[in-house]
Order: C-alpha cells, then structure tokens, then sequence
C-alpha cells in the first residue's frame, strides 16, 4: 500500500487488491469493482473509508446511469453534507464533456438504490495529474474525494 499522509493529516492508502471486494452488490447485481481504481482513506474522525470505482458495462441503462462507485465505511463522516454512517453504499457522479468547466453532480445511494444525498462537485482545472479516482488531503486536514477534476470534502 502507498501512504499518503502527514502530521495531524488524514491517511490515505492506495490499497493492494486484497481489501477490494471483487464484486460490489447493488439492487440485486453483483458489480465488479475495478480494483485500479480504490483508495483507502483514514480520516481524522476515525472513520476507514475504501472508494473504488465499478465496472457496470453489460447492466441495464438504469444501473450504468446511476452508479460509478462504491464505498464502505468502517466509521461516521460527512459527505455532500450529510453524515454517513458504518455501512456500504453505491455512487453516482455526472460530469460535464471532457474540458467543459462545469460541476458534476455526486448522488449517494443505499445499496437497495434510494438515493440518500446529492451535491454539486465543482471542476478543479488547477489539480495536477488527475486520475479516474483519487483523494487529496487538504491544508484543514479534511480529504477531498476526486473522480477525474471534480471533487467533494469528506469531514
């Protein structure tokens, strides 16, 4: 695992593929998780949280137009928000066109897929090497959750 961390800052580990399931369990489908693309974040709270993004090709539109991810937490944090308790959820995230400088949209969904939380993510032109999915730990000591350049706070 890569360690991302400093003094008084969250953890973040770029995790082996051990800790990511192989299949992620959404409205009765079991999604494979893309294992290249999952963090591992360990908040000042406490609180583990393992994000990674899901492989939906070959499900319904309805699933492929809803989910791009996953996370399961091991402890509370705020996202979009909105506290976010001990469990596993599904996430969306719509993004503009490539280069457009607009925000995307974040919606968080119990795995049964009633939507819990949604939030604008605004589109960061100035962050360095983007990635499908990444975390960057912030001056205050929160992380912030990026999928290509949009990104939300997680508290």
């Amino acid at each position: 695992m890569k360690r991302l961390t400093g003094p008084g800052q969250p953890e973040v580990r770029y995790v082996n593929l051990a800790v990511v399931p192989r299949d992620f369990y959404l409205e009765g489908n079991a999604i494979p998780a893309q294992k290249r693309n999952a963090v591992l974040v360990h908040l000042p709270s406490g609180a583990r949280a393992l994000f990674a993004l899901i492989d939906t090709a070959g499900y319904s539109a309805d699933i492929i137009s809803k989910y791009v991810g996953m996370v399961i937490t091991e402890g509370d944090f705020s996202l979009c928000g909105q506290k976010v308790v001990i469990g596993s959820y599904g996430f969306g995230w719509a993004r503009p066109p490539s280069g457009v400088d607009q925000p995307g949209k974040f919606s968080l969904y119990n795995q049964a897929g009633a939507k819990l939380t949604e939030c604008t993510t605004p589109r960061d032109a100035n962050l360095k090497q983007p990635t499908p999915l990444k975390v960057v730990v912030n001056e205050d000591r929160s992380a912030r959750l990026y999928y290509g350049r949009h990104g939300l706070d997680l508290h």
